[in-house]
């Protein structure tokens, strides 16, 4: 009977997909399930009989004996049977939130806790873009409202003007009538556009060929732009066809275009990049407004100036602008937002401060059949054998979700801040075989001169570059091996991909 009950035990936790953990009333570890192993980045045997407090930020494992020792005086429950969210430590000292559920049962006469933890780290994603969207849409809302409201205004303001006129005047009254239309008319062009950010503007969408339009509409650009602009198009091999308003495409291409050029005082380089591109997992999908399928991406890219955290986030919002006062209304960028929405495709965003901007907008492919609402997975196979591969990026959440996707093609992972953390951890330990960073990283080194040193001091380790810039507007010549660029954001397949052909191209 005691063997059923361990062989049923070892089952139950070996078909647990969240990690599960079991410890002593002094907090050592009694047994741990391989999902908790794969959670905290710790081998089974490496947590075992070791005390709790080494997942625990040290904030928390400081307190977590007197919290224990107060429930066994006390009896009162905290945790036990209600669950809280908390934050963990992994094997590289990087924190993730996670949900505890927390039993107490006794064995042999002795308290023994039962922890059972979720990764929380997908939700968090989810629900600040569930909130970035909600409030996009709270300011449309109330943008449509102000516009509409003005426009009825306008529409008084303009017919009585007209109706001076028509009813004739002198010389000095008509130049009067006239600077008041046509101060008129540009409030209405300026309600248009506010409109056309809340989606209530009128579109009259025919079926198109992006990679036409950009043509077309760059020749027209190029006679505005400055000579110290140096232009660039790149479009893909038979982009699919989309159903867009051709005269709005083009207003959004030009707005960018000259977005870029004032982020570029002193000249630079504008690439604008067409292909087609398939969102079919949810590793992609992290927009909750992002649904899964087939689009045509559209990117203008700058090497300009670019923005800050707190710029990228209130960048789409209208009458926010980085230009100088009087330089600029801030209505071109959240114009092209709401065109992309109310064209039923979506924009993201990528900048780095003295690096540039990539804005891609994202297009659904037209067919005479809608999409299907979802697409169906695309199972990736686990290839990584345990192998290590250190991970590099500042944005703790986006770390996060980089370790997890690399860590479910079966490697071993290990994160860095940045770029130097990274070096130090390549030089303490000798069983890295693949660097996954980051191209633009704080500090004195950036993720191109870790690739740079790698490739000299350390080229028996693979390394793969990522970046939301374009291909094209990451500087790689003459870096020592050539390393490969995967471009945010990518799928699953791609990732997989991507390692597969750095590590086969790297000897063993």
């Amino acid at each position: 009977m005691e063997e059923d009950n361990k062989a049923l035990l070892d089952a139950l936790l070996g078909a647990a997909v969240d990690a599960i953990l079991i410890a002593d009333a002094d907090g050592r570890i009694l047994r741990v399930n391989a999902a908790a192993a794969t959670l905290f980045r710790y081998s089974a045997d490496a947590i075992s009989g070791q005390n709790l407090s080494m997942l625990m930020p040290d904030d928390m494992a400081a307190k977590h004996g007197e919290f224990v020792d107060q429930y066994l005086t006390t009896g009162v429950k905290r945790i036990i049977g209600s669950g809280r969210d908390v934050q963990g430590k992994r094997s590289d000292g990087t924190r993730f939130p996670l949900h505890l559920s927390l039993g107490r049962t006794d064995i042999n006469g002795e308290p023994t806790f039962v922890a059972i933890m979720h990764d929380q780290t997908r939700r968090l994603i989810a629900e600040e873009a569930l909130t970035r969207a909600q409030r996009m849409d709270a300011i449309g809302q109330m943008t449509g409202g102000i516009a509409h409201d003005f426009n009825n205004l306008l529409t008084i303001i303009v017919g009585n003007l007209e109706l001076l006129e028509l009813a004739g005047v002198d010389g000095k009254s008509t130049e009067l009538i006239t600077d008041a239309l046509s101060a008129a008319e540009m409030g209405a062009d300026l309600t248009s556009r506010l409109l056309l950010f809340s989606r209530k503007g009128e579109l009259r969408p025919e079926r198109l060929d992006i990679g036409e339009a950009v043509k077309e509409t760059m020749r027209l650009l190029r006679r505005t732009l400055s000579a110290r602009i140096e232009v660039e198009e790149r479009v893909g091999s038979d982009p699919w066809p989309v159903s867009l308003d051709p005269m709005q495409l083009q207003t959004a291409i030009i707005n960018l275009a000259l977005n870029a050029q004032d982020a570029m005082p002193g000249g630079g380089r504008l690439r604008l990049e067409v292909e087609n591109v398939t969102i079919d997992d949810d590793y992609i999908a992290q927009d909750v407004e992002f649904p899964p399928g087939q689009y045509v991406r559209l990117s203008v890219s700058d090497t300009g100036v670019g923005m800050t955290p707190d710029q990228r986030r209130r960048a789409l919002e209208p009458f926010f602008t980085t230009k100088s006062p009087g330089k600029g209304t801030g209505l071109g960028l959240s114009m092209v937002y709401g065109y992309a929405r109310q064209s039923g495709g979506h924009l993201t965003l990528y900048s780095e401060v003295g690096r540039g901007t990539t804005v891609s907008m994202y297009f659904p492919r037209a067919e005479k059949q809608p999409f299907p609402k979802s697409l169906p997975h695309k199972e990736v196979a686990t290839f990584g054998d345990r192998r290590m591969v250190l991970v590099v990026e500042d944005d703790p959440v986006v770390r996060r979700l980089s370790e997890a996707r690399v860590a479910s093609l079966g490697f071993d992972v290990v994160g860095a801040f940045n770029a130097q953390e990274a070096w130090d951890i390549l030089t303490a330990r000798d069983d890295v075989a693949l660097v996954f960073t980051d191209l633009i990283m704080p500090g004195e080194m950036t993720g191109e001169d870790l690739a740079h040193r790698i490739g000299q001091e350390r080229p028996d380790v693979a390394v793969l570059l990522t970046s939301g810039f374009s291909g094209g507007m990451a500087n790689l010549e003459g870096i020592e091996g050539a390393p490969r660029l995967l471009r945010k954001p990518y799928r699953q397949a791609d990732l997989a991909e991507a390692f597969a052909t750095v590590l086969k191209e790297k000897p063993e």
